[in-house]
C-alpha cells in the first residue's frame, strides 16, 4: 500500500555518485523515491524504486513517470541528474559523441520533464532540479568541453525559462551547477590535478551537491537559481 501523502521524488542517473547521494538524502528527507539509471539495480528499501534505462530513449522516461504513479500515486520532485561528459578538443568530436551527449544531457532532460510536470501541477505545485556543470559559465582551456557547454548550457537556460513559466502555478525549477566531484568517473591519480583547478584547492564532495539540492528542495521562495557549488571556480582564479 503506498502513502499519498508521502512525497516523491524522481532521480535520473541514479546508480552511484551524485545520484546515489541524492538518493539517500531525499530517503533521509522522507520522501519516497524512483532512482533510474542504466545499470541501476533493484533497491532493498520498499520506498525506493528503480527503473533500468537510457533516459535518451523516451520509452525509458514514460516508464519512470508510470513507476512512481504506480508505486507512490504522486511525484513531486524530478532531478535530472543524467549527463555523459566528454572532453575533447572541438574539431576531434564525433558524430556518435554528440548524439551521446545531447540524448542524454538535453533530449533526457526534456523528455522526462515534460512528462513530470503534469503531476507536480495536479499535486498543487512541486520542484525541478537540473545539474549542471561549472564549466558552462567558467570555460577551462585544460578541459576542453564545448558539447559539455552546449548541452548543460541550455540545461541552465531552461532552468530560468521553466522557473518563469510556472512561478504562479507553484512549480520551482533551480539548478546545481558542481565543480569536479569524487565520483567513480575520476579515478584517484588524477584527483590532485583535479583538485589544483578549484580555487578552495579541493574537488567536491558528494554530499556537497545533496546538500545544495537538499537547501533548494526546502527554500520555498527559491526559483531560477543556477547555484555554483564549485569551490570558487565561477569566481574567477
Amino acid at each position: 500500500m503506498s502513502n499519498l501523502s508521502q512525497k516523491v521524488a524522481v532521480i535520473t542517473g541514479a546508480s552511484q555518485g551524485i545520484g546515489a547521494g541524492l538518493v539517500a538524502a531525499y530517503r533521509k528527507l522522507g520522501y519516497g523515491v524512483v532512482a533510474t539509471s542504466r545499470t541501476i539495480a533493484p533497491a532493498d528499501d520498499a520506498d525506493v524504486v528503480t527503473v533500468q534505462g537510457d533516459i535518451a530513449d523516451p520509452a525509458t522516461a514514460e516508464r519512470v513517470i508510470a513507476a512512481g504513479i504506480e508505486r507512490f500515486g504522486r511525484i513531486d520532485t524530478l532531478v535530472n541528474n543524467a549527463g555523459i561528459f566528454i572532453a575533447k578538443p572541438f574539431t576531434d568530436y564525433t558524430a556518435d559523441d554528440y548524439a551521446a551527449v545531447s540524448g542524454v544531457n538535453l533530449t533526457g532532460f526534456f523528455q522526462i520533464t515534460q512528462l513530470a510536470i503534469p503531476h507536480l501541477l495536479a499535486q498543487g505545485g512541486g520542484h525541478i532540479v537540473n545539474i549542471t556543470t561549472s564549466l558552462v559559465d567558467n570555460p577551462d582551456s585544460h578541459v576542453p568541453s564545448v558539447l559539455a557547454s552546449l548541452t548543460k548550457g541550455g540545461l541552465q537556460s531552461a532552468t530560468k525559462s521553466l522557473a518563469i513559466e510556472y512561478a504562479t502555478r507553484g512549480v520551482r525549477v533551480n539548478a546545481v551547477s558542481p565543480g569536479t566531484i569524487k565520483t567513480p568517473m575520476h579515478p584517484d591519480e588524477i584527483h590532485q590535478t583535479l583538485a589544483a583547478l578549484h580555487p578552495v584547492g579541493r574537488m567536491g564532495e558528494v554530499s556537497d551537491i545533496a546538500d545544495a539540492v537538499v537547501y533548494l528542495e526546502t527554500a520555498p521562495f527559491v526559483t531560477g537559481e543556477i547555484l555554483h557549488v564549485d569551490g570558487g571556480m565561477s569566481a574567477g582564479h
